[in-house]
């Protein structure tokens, strides 16, 4: 066991996180490998309430194989990265057909399901039977590559492997589970990407980047691009009963299968015409911004009362008109949900 593993654990006894949902009885490989997706590019307080309320109503793995894409997406709304959503389900419909209704043991076939990969496979082997494979998320790159002082943004390939060889050399063949939360808890409390809390950390004596000096400028940021822009406008028609006007997107593109306002780039009001009798001139409420990982999205809503469906939306699936209380119960883009939980009252 390398010196890096005995200092963590200690540490982590005494001041880790361990009172995390997925750690709490009944703790199983399905409940971690929830966690462990939701928590990619997302932080623990945003992920605690959406993963209560996906357990509760998708409590294990032949639960979410038997749910509909819609259901699994609407639990899923507003944690963004919609992808991961639709990974865990069709890896869950995998096991149901392919490993026997659950998870697999074998580090080749669990990495080998939809969205799980080398890192999260590693997770769940580790913390749900204690096997002794490495991960190597956000944190512990992070932690790593002040640790052993590495230059290089970590998404680089060569980086990247480097990584990947400490986090392996450093992974106890005892202990696993507990060694993965150890130095996940390091990354997330005292190593943190912004003023990491060197003179509170375990591995202070032996880090390399704390004794040159070097703590705040690794790991090596990513190199900054600029995104382009895209623009449009969301048309809200909203009825004389307060009921707005959704579409759900195709099963391509940004945001496949979410519910979501039309679209216009172009003539918004002769666009929105095309779908509503209107009598009103449109609102422009405030614009709302989303960045996405190769673009950012600018979308202008324009609020439209007084509209009355001329689509008979009951022969369209792909259309309906909602109550905004109720259309928080479908799987929606987060500005979206936004956009509905502040609409102004209706004009008189």
């Amino acid at each position: 066991m390398s010196a890096l593993a005995p200092a963590l654990l200690h540490w982590h006894a005494r001041h880790g996180r361990h009172d995390l949902p997925w750690q709490q009885a009944p703790r199983s490989a399905y409940r971690i490998w929830l966690a462990e997706v939701m928590l990619q590019q997302t932080q623990v307080v945003t992920v605690i309430p959406y993963y209560a309320r996906f357990l509760h109503a998708l409590p294990d793995l032949p639960a979410l194989a038997a749910a509909s894409e819609d259901r699994v997406l609407a639990l899923w709304s507003g944690l963004g990265y919609y992808r991961r959503a639709r990974h865990l389900h069709a890896a869950a419909r995998r096991c149901m057909t392919q490993h026997a209704g659950d998870l697999p043991r074998d580090f080749d076939a669990l990495a080998a399901l939809p969205g799980i990969g080398r890192s999260t496979a590693g997770a769940i082997l580790a913390q749900a039977w204690d096997l002794p494979f490495a991960i190597l998320d956000g944190n512990v790159k992070r932690v790593l590559a002040r640790y052993h002082a590495i230059s290089g943004w970590p998404g680089q390939a060569a980086v990247t492997r480097e990584l990947w060889r400490h986090a392996t050399a450093h992974t106890p063949r005892r202990r696993a589970g507990t060694y993965a939360q150890a130095i996940m808890d390091l990354g997330a409390t005292l190593c943190t990407p912004q003023q990491p809390d060197c003179p509170g950390c375990p591995l202070r004596t032996s880090c390399a980047a704390h004794a040159q000096g070097l703590s705040a400028r690794l790991p090596t940021p990513r190199p900054r691009r600029v995104l382009p822009r895209r623009y449009l406008h969301w048309l809200l028609l909203r009825d004389a009963q307060g009921r707005i006007l959704l579409v759900q997107r195709a099963g391509d593109g940004i945001w496949p299968r979410l519910w979501s306002l039309p679209e216009a780039e172009l003539a918004p009001e002769a666009h929105a015409a095309s779908l509503a009798q209107l009598h009103a001139a449109p609102r422009a409420l405030p614009p709302l911004r989303h960045v996405f990982t190769h673009f950012q999205l600018e979308a202008q809503p324009l609020l439209f009362d007084g509209a009355r469906a001329r689509v008979a939306v009951c022969d369209q699936p792909a259309l309906g008109w909602y109550m905004p209380q109720a259309a928080l119960a479908l799987a929606l883009p987060a500005p979206v949900r936004r956009l509905l939980k502040q609409l102004p009252e209706i004009s008189q």
